[in-house]
């Protein structure tokens, strides 16, 4: 999958040593090492994972030092391309709280040579512009998608000043997108529902980068396809009511 993704021109690969854990950036190593000069290997600190599977806040600076070395050594890499910090006031969504404390030991980490850009991931726009106060932010990484829309004026805003927003569950995640509107759309367009979602992302905003996963070829392969559909305005229009009508209910 990972051999095949590259072949097909992804260079953006998005991954965390904390899931699995370490058994995914274990495996892009052993698939993609050494790496396509061209690749970009995003990953994300300021979580781990509980003996039973949950999902625990890691926002020492013990935390963010060990997670950091923690996907260099899975990786094997000298210097991680981009590292996300994952705001964990509450592990489902966006909460407010302060994330000065372990940014300043990732952007301690950076000026040590072990991270070139650093990221922010689960966080509202106030986290964001403190971020900001502190270290250059390269890329936002919410959960977004047409039916899940709260992040629309922090897309804009990021857009403007040349952000990049990278929306997690693209596509639903363990909640898949459905809806009678988004089928229909994409039976008029002769393609997937999910193929329209995520030209749908792409003709959003031009800031915006696709992570959808996948552990099959073929879908990889109508993911991939997805970058060439263009919507018309008149299923565009359609394809916005899918979240209004989601807010009205």
């Amino acid at each position: 999958m990972l051999r095949e993704a590259v072949a097909s021109g992804i260079n953006h690969i998005d991954t965390s040593d904390y899931y699995g854990p370490h058994i995914t950036n274990q495996l892009i190593r052993a698939a993609l090492s050494p790496y396509p000069h061209d690749l970009v290997l995003v990953t994300k600190v300021g979580a781990r994972r509980g003996e039973d599977g949950s999902w625990l806040p890691a926002f020492s600076a013990d935390d963010i030092a060990r997670a950091v070395e923690d996907n260099l050594r899975n990786l094997g890499l000298e210097t991680l391309d981009v590292v996300n910090l994952r705001a964990m006031f509450d592990p489902y969504g966006p909460a407010e709280g302060s994330i000065a404390a372990p940014l300043k030991a990732l952007a301690d980490l950076q000026r040590q040579g072990l991270v070139r850009h650093i990221g922010l991931s689960n966080v509202t726009a106030a986290q964001v512009a403190e971020g900001r106060s502190i270290a250059e932010i390269v890329c936002v990484q919410n959960h977004y998608n047409l039916a899940h829309r709260d992040d629309d004026a922090l897309i804009d805003a990021l857009a403007a000043d040349g952000i990049a927003y990278v929306p997690f569950f693209p596509l639903g995640g363990f909640s898949p997108l459905q809806s009678a509107t988004l089928s229909e759309v994409a039976q008029r367009l002769q393609a997937t529902p999910m193929q329209v979602a995520l030209a749908w992302l792409l003709q959003r905003a031009p800031n915006i980068l696709l992570i959808p996963g996948t552990s099959s070829p073929a879908h990889l392969r109508e993911n991939i396809a997805a970058a060439s559909l263009a919507l018309p305005d008149e299923a565009i229009v359609r394809l916005d009511g899918i979240a209004m009508a989601k807010a009205a209910e």
